[in-house]
């Protein structure tokens, strides 16, 4: 027997057939797609300004009204119909009679569907269960919606589907259209506190003859005319040094990267990075303003600093905690004490012990960083600073003074990730033209992710860097947290995917 609480499957096909055949009757009455209809109001507008009104204040001061949107719901009685629309803001019912638009223009309506986009003017009023609603009297319908939405109730459900058909994602889903609002919020925020410390906003190119700035494997890319092979860029940073040498003392880009890596809930090949250079500043500024900046995003997200992410408490209003990657490593890994941490030939012994796969050729600065990535990072769950970094795998940050080992360099973890880099910047050109030099030696020895030599960016520092701190803060990673977004996919409006 079948079961009667079953949904019996929509025929997508024979709905689509019935539009394609509406909108063929429109095009013959020359109908089809107008763009004449000026929408004068917002549905969230008009309940800001208007929902506290009683009925009676509604009626006696009429307020005219030209709304605009996607039909979401309708019902039908006869000789009127309620319809709900939705546009950029929100949602706004529609009330359709006989006697204020005529049997016609009625008659036409009853045929719209669910999907369709409408332009409506009228009054304002309210119904008996007071929900500010617009009384009809012109309505026309703006665009036929060819293919049926998915059940109202649920929107879409597969999480595949929705990164695929975002556009279908977005009119369904309320939380999802709330995500990047809030994405929208956040990079603004980001951008008018650079700005008000009178930072200038930069351009850099995004395809470059030599891939610079991060360790990364770049895509690849011909141009043509030139006859010349080009990078997508992976890191902004080279450039807006330069820029710094040409007297733009602070600068920052918010910027898109490519980077031809795996793809994991916090990695997509595309995505988003804040990076910002100060003259006349370090590390130690640097950590202070990234805080400043986190905390603003927060406040314009959440309207708090103390926010929640998948279920467990995360503090932005309190200084951030640091700790060297040893000292994370002995904190948090107490069966590892200095004794492997400074002895090469025991910390890889300990990580083949562990399972962890690590690059033969790496010193014992590269070892511990591989160690702390595998077995730590996962473990920082509230805002700790990671600082003193080995100088072979910081090719681009300035030596500390009390170890030339070390760097004055940090990464940022929050919620078991890494959220921003930066670093003391390396303005000493000699110093930097060797370092490259290892990059170049390591790529030859096979290192796809090694960088290569960048002889301008030398001939720029040869002019002269000053003193300067720079760091790059992940927008997509920032954007997860603060939407409690588990996945990277979720935050990214066309995130990267396999063909259909």
């Amino acid at each position: 027997m079948e079961n009667p609480n079953t949904t019996p499957p929509v025929d997508t096909n024979r709905i689509v057939e019935e539009r394609r055949a509406k909108l063929k009757d429109l095009r013959e009455l020359g109908l089809a797609f107008p763009n004449d209809f000026v929408r004068a109001h917002l549905a969230e507008v008009l309940a800001a300004e208007h929902e506290e009104k009683d009925a009676k204040t509604l009626v006696e001061t009429p307020i005219a009204v030209s709304v605009a949107g996607r039909i979401m719901l309708k019902r039908i009685m006869g000789k009127a119909c309620f319809a709900t629309i939705q546009d950029m803001s929100g949602r706004i019912q529609l009330y359709v009679s006989v006697d204020d638009v005529g049997a016609d223009a009625l008659e036409s309506f009853k045929h719209y569907d669910i999907g369709d986009i409408v332009g409506a003017q009228g009054g304002l009023f309210k119904t008996q269960k007071g929900e500010l609603t617009v009384r009809v009297t012109t309505i026309r319908l703006l665009t036929k919606s060819l293919r049926p939405l998915p059940e109202k109730f649920h929107g879409l459900t597969d999480q595949e589907q929705k990164y695929r058909q975002r556009y279908v994602d977005l009119i369904m889903n309320e939380d999802t259209r709330l995500v990047f609002v809030q994405r929208a919020r956040i990079i603004q925020a980001i951008r008018n506190l650079l700005i008000a410390r009178r930072y200038y906003e930069a351009e850099t190119p995004m395809m470059q003859p030599i891939p610079g700035g991060a360790s990364a494997r770049p895509f690849v890319t011909h141009h043509n005319a030139l006859d010349m092979q080009l990078y997508l860029r992976i890191a902004p940073e080279l450039y807006l040094k330069r820029l710094v040498v040409g007297g733009f003392e602070k600068v920052f880009e918010i910027n898109r990267n490519f980077r031809n890596e795996g793809m994991s809930t916090r990695h997509n090949p595309e995505f988003t990075m804040l990076e910002f250079y100060a003259a006349y500043t370090n590390h130690e500024y640097l950590m202070g303003f990234v805080e400043q900046i986190l905390r603003a995003a927060a406040q314009a997200a959440c309207g708090t600093e103390q926010i929640t992410y998948q279920g467990r408490g995360i503090d932005l209003s309190q200084p951030f905690a640091r700790l060297s990657i040893t000292g994370a490593i002995k904190k948090y890994r107490p069966d590892i004490d200095d004794d492997i941490l400074n002895d090469r030939e025991r910390i890889i012994a300990r990580m083949n012990e562990l399972k962890i796969p690590f690059r033969e050729k790496d010193g014992l600065g590269g070892l511990q960083l591989t160690l702390f990535e595998s077995t730590v990072e996962s473990e920082l769950w509230d805002p700790t600073y990671i600082v003193d970094y080995p100088a072979e795998v910081s090719p681009l940050a300035r030596r500390s003074d009390k170890n030339p080992e070390l760097t004055e360099r940090f990464e940022l973890y929050i919620c078991g990730r890494e959220i921003a880099n930066g670093f003391s910047e390396l303005n000493d050109p000699e110093d930097q033209a060797e370092r490259f030099m290892e990059q170049v030696r390591q790529k030859e020895a096979g290192d796809h992710e090694a960088m290569h030599y960048d002889a301008d960016y030398i001939r720029a520092l040869e002019y002269g860097l000053p003193p300067c701190g720079g760091a790059g803060i992940g927008i997509d990673r920032v954007v997860m947290m603060l939407t409690d977004s588990p996945s990277i996919r979720d935050v990214i409006l066309f995130p990267q995917m396999r063909p259909e």
